[in-house]
C-alpha cells in the first residue's frame, strides 16, 4: 500500500496535534509541580510555626509547674530544713557559661547549707544527670557560697517509682505532688548526698 502525501500530510497534522496536547499536559503538570512547592513550603512554614507554639506551651507548662511547686516547696525549705533565703528562678552567667536553677534555698549562721531544687513536671533520667550538673558546677558560678553544704531536691508532678528509686540512690531528696502540694517523698532512714 503506497503512501501519498495527503496521508504524509494528515499524519504529520495528527503528530503536530498529539505535540502540542502534549506541551499542554507538560505545562499542565509543571503548573501543579510549582503549586505543589508552594503548598509544601506552606505547609513547612506552618509546621515550623506550630512548633514554637508547641514549644511555646512547654515553657508555659514548666513555668505553671515551677509556680505551682513554689509555695509548697517553700514551705518545705522553711519547715523542714530551716532556709532562710528561698530564690525562684535563679539564673547566672560566669565566662560564657550559664547556669539556672529552678529554686535556690539557702541558710548561713550554724546551718550554712544550701539546696537546689529542680521542678519537673514528667521526671526522667536525664533530669538526675541535669541535677548533680547543676549541683556540681554551682560553686563555680556562686563563690560566695563555697562553704555551705550543699543538697538537691527533684520535685516532680508525674514520676514513675522505678525513677523515685533512681533519684533516691544518687542522694537527691525527691518531692512529689500530692492534693496539689509538694510533699518530700523519701524513706525515713534517707541519707542525702551533700555536695
Amino acid at each position: 500500500m503506497a503512501t501519498t502525501s495527503e496521508d504524509v500530510w494528515r499524519l504529520l497534522a495528527e503528530l503536530t496535534a498529539a505535540q502540542k496536547e502534549t506541551d499542554k499536559q507538560l505545562k499542565e503538570v509543571s503548573q501543579q509541580q510549582k503549586e505543589n512547592a508552594q503548598q509544601l513550603k506552606e505547609t513547612d512554614k506552618q509546621l515550623k510555626e506550630l512548633g514554637k507554639q508547641i514549644g511555646g506551651l512547654g515553657a508555659k507548662f514548666g513555668s505553671f509547674t515551677e509556680g505551682l511547686a513554689l509555695p509548697s516547696m517553700e514551705t518545705i525549705l522553711r519547715q523542714r530544713f530551716g532556709m532562710e533565703v528561698i530564690s525562684p528562678s535563679v539564673r547566672a552567667s560566669k565566662e560564657g557559661q550559664h547556669l539556672e536553677i529552678d529554686v535556690l534555698a539557702y541558710t548561713n549562721g550554724e546551718l550554712n547549707t544550701a539546696y537546689i531544687v529542680e521542678v519537673k513536671s514528667h521526671a526522667r533520667q536525664e533530669d538526675i544527670t541535669q541535677l548533680k550538673s547543676i549541683l556540681q558546677r554551682f560553686r563555680r558560678f556562686f563563690p560566695e557560697h563555697k562553704d555551705k553544704k550543699l543538697y538537691g531536691i527533684l520535685a516532680a508532678v508525674d514520676l514513675s517509682p522505678e525513677l523515685r528509686e533512681k533519684i533516691l540512690q544518687e542522694g537527691l531528696y525527691v518531692a512529689r505532688i500530692h492534693d496539689q502540694v509538694f510533699e518530700l517523698d523519701i524513706p525515713d532512714n534517707f541519707p542525702p548526698q551533700t555536695y
